[in-house]
């Protein structure tokens, strides 16, 4: 065998076992479609809802049907009223100084987690918390989105919340059409998403042991969750139940058990509990769950972490394993402190039959610029 052979037969050898090590220690997650064409195609409403592709599966439809069951129907009444609020919905440039991920939290529940916070049909965007990555200095804003923002869906003209967009229809993906919901009413395109429902929501916060959680009082909500006035290490469903509790409630004076173990004590309903005060805990858990990546030693370890939660997350296809790695792994060195957190602003507005949407009360390009974001 000639010297030739040699190295041929070595570069082989090599190249088998990186393929190996890419099959068995690379994260395998699950890819979805993310067409910037298809956005602009949404935005400017070249497809509509009118008539049906004919490949579009029978999963797909059954999706959009279980949405529209929670459809909101703006009477005739409150048409005219609501357009006058929706004077914020629009921009006057479009915001390109950063890199941009979105996260999205899907309502969708497993049955062991909808023994707790009950079941519901379809998917929604219960979480919407776009990152803001300043692409010369690297530093970062969560600008979250209530999920009852009122909005008109590029694809299908309707008034409807924001939650509602993350629909798969002819139109467009989940993710590409809330991303165009998001850039019609900000000029903030969205370069990658992540996606995870509340399941996997559950495995993330366990995969590193649970976080600690600080409360000014001692609260809970029915059985699903009780957290005691101070800090404390919680798993994935106890953090899932806070951070989604509409119904949460307060301990009044101490608490009293009977002899029986019955929890006796005097409880009453936390005042302003809504989908704003939901958004703090679900930005509170992110940058907890941002402090634990300080505690993976190498980028190997890291990897490893990621690869645990394959199962977890859908990531957009034009994101690879080793971007979203570095990303990670730069976030890590981050100093939290720096990381401003802000929600859309917002005023609340009743509807004729009592239901309550929410709608912008400036321009999302205003409140960035007013708040050191961006640059007028």
């Amino acid at each position: 065998m000639n010297i030739l052979n040699k190295y041929t037969y070595l570069f082989l050898g090599l190249l088998a076992i990186a393929g190996i090590v890419i099959l068995v220690f690379l994260p395998n997650l699950e890819t979805e479609e993310f067409s910037q064409d298809v956005i602009d195609d949404i935005i400017e409403g070249v497809t509509t809802t009118s008539t049906l592709e004919a490949d579009t599966n029978e999963a797909s439809i059954n999706e959009s049907s279980a949405n529209f069951e929670d459809e909101l129907i703006i009477s005739i009444q409150d048409k005219s009223q609501i357009e006058e609020k929706l004077l914020y919905n629009n921009f006057e440039k479009e915001i390109d100084s950063f890199d941009t991920y979105l996260l999205i939290g899907s309502d969708e529940r497993s049955e062991k987690i909808a023994k707790t916070r009950g079941e519901i049909e379809g998917k929604r965007a219960d979480v919407i918390i776009l990152g803001l990555v300043e692409k010369g200095t690297y530093e970062i804003t969560l600008l979250s989105f209530p999920r009852d923002l009122l909005i008109e869906n590029n694809c299908t003209n309707n008034l409807e919340r924001i939650n509602a967009a993350y629909t798969k229809n002819e139109c467009g993906g989940r993710a590409e059409n809330l991303a165009a919901a998001i850039y019609s009413i900000s000029g903030i395109r969205v370069d990658h998403f992540a996606s995870f429902d509340f399941e996997g929501f559950e495995e993330i916060i366990d995969s590193v042991d649970g976080i600690e959680v600080c409360v000014d009082e001692t609260q809970r909500e029915g059985f699903s969750f009780e957290l005691q006035k101070g800090c404390q290490t919680v798993n994935g469903l106890t953090t899932l139940n806070w951070v989604v509790s509409r119904s949460t409630e307060v301990l009044v004076g101490e608490k009293i058990v009977d002899k029986d173990g019955n929890d006796i004590s005097n409880w009453r309903p936390m005042p302003g509990v809504s989908d704003l005060s939901r958004i703090e805990r679900q930005q509170y858990v992110v940058m907890q769950l941002i402090n634990e990546l300080r505690n993976f030693e190498s980028i190997n370890e890291l990897y490893g972490f990621i690869n645990a939660l394959e199962n977890t997350f859908v990531i957009d296809e034009n994101l690879t394993i080793n971007r979203a790695v570095d990303i990670l792994w730069r976030f890590r060195n981050i100093d939290l402190s720096n990381v401003k957190k802000l929600t859309t602003p917002v005023n609340y507005l009743t509807l004729s039959d009592g239901r309550q949407v929410l709608v912008l009360s400036q321009t999302i390009e205003d409140f960035l610029n007013k708040n050191s974001i961006i640059d007028s």
